[in-house]
């Protein structure tokens, strides 16, 4: 507790989704004291609150944090709920400082430390990384406040299940993953639509002997090793690659069709509070989906830091205009896999690298400090 009544502690890690956990795991194995602050009241909630039917796109073998197996045979899908129990053993397993219920309000930086705010509880640190994934805040287009208020709106973060729906037809905004796995979710109880233009889909199927085995081990290495910032292919696709959809993975195309699900142009605008599509056709529908992506949500982050486009300035996750400040989780950080499972671990550790740098780097000048206050010469 510091004399102004704030907790210090040298690393502030917020958010305890996988990407903090990772954090959390390499600051211990270095010794070095760090607190995790998560918004939730449990730990793997932010998996738990997605949509009932959601499974993994990659193999269990693929979906361990650094450290610990994930406790399913190799070539299982495991569902959202088994991640969400894992990441919390995973937190208990290694004893990592998580306290939940802790949602940050502010951060900003006095001095040379960085100052948070949850409420009315203050923490100071030398250090923070930001450990959250870019899918915070949904993205809605500004015409949905248009629609008619009789047609339920939901976005893909609020939707759990068909119950939710009302008697009618179904629009899915956005032929992204979430967009096609939320198509064939309701397209068994409701007429459904699907708007947009998908990026394409992966050439074979994830739950088959070659996807379990070989095709997934093989877009697991592009995404992680190819798609980088530190090589040319990966640093000309980044631009792109951070703000479209992935290709499909689990549902294809030609599920879609099987299941009933109509294909139809983007949606433009609303027109007598009925959605319109880029074609002029305008459809009559009880229900609309928006799986319209996600902002990053940092505006409690009051920090210079970020550029033009509302995105934090970072060299790998190490914001080298604010020493000591870090992210890791965000999409397309280093790697494509940046914001997966299979990716935060290896971005948690290069975190963690810069922090332990940066601390090894203060005690010398401390100790420095020490000496020439004691009278000895200082060296040049």
């Amino acid at each position: 507790m510091t004399k102004n009544g704030r907790q210090h502690i040298q690393t502030l890690v917020i958010g305890g989704g996988q990407a903090g956990l990772a954090v959390g795991y390499h600051l211990a194995r270095r010794g070095l004291p760090f607190v995790i602050l998560d918004a939730h009241p449990r730990i793997g909630d932010a998996w738990r609150q997605r949509w009932d039917s959601l499974r993994m796109f990659t193999p269990a073998r693929y979906d361990a944090l650094p450290g610990l197996p994930f406790p399913a045979r190799g070539d299982a899908f495991p569902t959202k709920d088994q991640m969400a129990d894992y990441l919390e053993s995973y937190a208990k397993h290694f004893n990592l400082p998580v306290r939940n219920g802790m949602r940050v309000d502010r951060l900003w930086q006095e001095g040379r430390r960085f100052v948070a705010s949850v409420g009315e509880t203050m923490f100071e640190s030398e250090n923070v990384v930001v450990a959250m994934g870019s899918h915070q805040k949904p993205r809605l287009p500004a015409f949905a406040s248009e629609l008619d208020p009789a047609i339920l709106q939901l976005h893909s973060y609020d939707y759990r299940n068909p119950s939710q729906l009302r008697p009618g037809g179904v629009l899915i905004v956005g032929v992204g993953n979430s967009g096609a796995d939320i198509g064939m979710d309701v397209a068994a109880t409701h007429q459904t639509w699907l708007a947009g233009q998908e990026s394409g889909e992966i050439p074979f199927r994830s739950g088959s002997f070659f996807g379990r085995f070989i095709g997934v081990t093989i877009v697991r290495f592009i995404g992680h090793h190819v798609l980088t910032v530190s090589t040319p292919i990966g640093r000309k696709l980044r631009p792109a690659l951070r703000f479209q959809a992935a290709p499909l993975i689990r549902v294809k195309s030609r599920d879609l069709a099987a299941a009933g699900i109509q294909r139809v142009a983007r949606v433009k605008a609303v027109e007598n509070g009925r959605p319109m599509l880029a074609d002029g056709r305008v459809l009559d529908v009880a229900n609309v989906v928006w799986c319209t992506g996600f902002t990053n949500g940092f505006s409690w982050i009051d920090l210079p830091i970020f550029g033009s486009d509302g995105e934090p300035r970072y060299d790998r996750g190490v914001v080298a205009e604010c020493p000591g400040l870090c992210f890791v989780g965000l999409h397309f950080l280093y790697a494509m896999t940046s914001d997966t499972v299979t990716g935060v671990g290896r971005d948690a550790n290069r975190a963690v690298d810069a922090i332990a740098a940066r601390a090894a780097a203060e005690k010398t000048e401390w100790r420095a400090g020490t000496i020439r206050s004691a009278g000895a010469p200082a060296r040049s």
